[in-house]
């Protein structure tokens, strides 16, 4: 049996366009005019092109992004890549890396990191941290913190007192009220993070394990 070079797949938001990322460029096109031409489709319906691990060049995309679109049912709303550009490599390689600062962030002060920023201390009110990665704070964190400047929807905020007036995570921003901190404040080292629903959600530092697995890297022990 011949192997389907293009997989379509329904979803509640429309459809899933699987693209064989094995085979050649021209045998990938050819199927795909293919595929996009039976017909059978009412009304206007959103398209996601997943491309997986193959590299396409801006007029590549360009070109597989018309086929799809030649038929007048279909709308590419969406196309993702596995492929990291440079750029994006690099931003993650940066990501990766730990600053740490021993001492207190002051009123006015604004401290940034390009990755993972742990302080070793307190962050006062009206006190600003920034970093590409994640934020640790060993101490109280009563000012203002951002996590994820970069864009990174991973990136988590910890401190043994979750006090900030502004957390902020990737495009995420959120006030917190004086219930909001009361609320998760009720054992030592709370925890913020961008849920399911794309909203920052709040919970016990023992909790991110489950919620974010791929921070426990540790190595050594038994």
């Amino acid at each position: 049996m011949k192997k389907q070079l293009v997989n379509m797949k329904g979803t509640k938001d429309g459809f899933v366009l699987r693209l064989d990322d094995q085979c050649s460029y021209a045998d990938l096109v050819e199927e795909l005019k293919r595929k996009v031409s039976e017909g059978g489709i009412d009304g206007k319906v959103d398209v996601q092109l997943h491309l997986g691990y193959r590299y396409c060049s801006d007029e590549q995309v360009k070109e597989l992004v018309k086929i799809v679109q030649e038929s007048e049912q279909l709308i590419v709303a969406k196309v993702q890549s596995e492929v990291l550009t440079v750029h994006e490599s690099n931003q993650k390689m940066i990501e990766s890396q730990q600053d740490t600062y021993v001492g207190v962030v002051r009123s006015g002060q604004i401290l940034r990191a390009s990755g993972d920023l742990v302080i070793v201390g307190n962050v006062n009110p009206n006190g600003r941290v920034e970093a590409g990665g994640n934020v640790y704070v060993l101490g109280r964190l009563k000012g203002i913190v951002h996590a994820g400047v970069h864009g990174n929807k991973e990136a988590i905020i910890a401190a043994s007192r979750l006090e900030a007036t502004h957390i902020m995570i990737a495009d995420q921003v959120e006030a917190m009220s004086d219930e909001h901190v009361k609320a998760i404040n009720q054992a030592d080292m709370a925890c913020a993070f961008i849920g399911y629903d794309g909203r920052i959600t709040y919970d016990q530092i023992h909790a991110l394990k489950n919620i974010r697995p791929l921070l426990n890297v540790s190595k050594g022990g038994s």
